[in-house]
């Protein structure tokens, strides 16, 4: 029992999101919210994890399909694709996207601005 006074530790924010997602990724199919309760290794509350499913199905980081009387969750995108969703929301949160990806793409080091380059290269060539 924690003593009288004391502050419990708050996860970092989106730390459970990106649990929750892992589990998901981990199960290789479709889940209940159950399953992925019983697959954290944290003691959460049933209602915990599907208040972290439903914000992720807001932000279209899940799916889900009713199976029999309930809901199977799945990831929306593999973990490179939810990366870029992630990229995609902070960018558009910026109002000089210019100056963003200007300064990410210099601060990228040379092997990585390499291979962005790279992927540029056969992007332009699929037009």
């Amino acid at each position: 029992m924690a003593e009288p006074g004391a502050r419990r530790r708050r996860r970092p924010q989106g730390a459970l999101e990106t649990r929750v997602l892992g589990a998901l990724h981990k199960a290789g199919a479709p889940v209940t919210a159950g399953w992925v309760r019983e697959h954290l290794a944290a003691d959460l509350a049933y209602t915990t994890v599907m208040t972290v499913l439903a914000r992720l199905l807001a932000k279209h980081a899940v799916t889900r399909r009713r199976e029999g009387r309930s809901f199977v969750w799945l990831p929306a995108a593999d973990e490179a694709g939810l990366a870029a969703r992630k990229m995609h929301k902070v960018l558009d949160g910026e109002q000089d996207r210019r100056a963003v990806l200007a300064s990410f793409i210099t601060a990228l080091p040379e092997g990585d601005e390499r291979l962005l380059r790279e992927l540029l290269d056969q992007g332009a060539g699929e037009d």
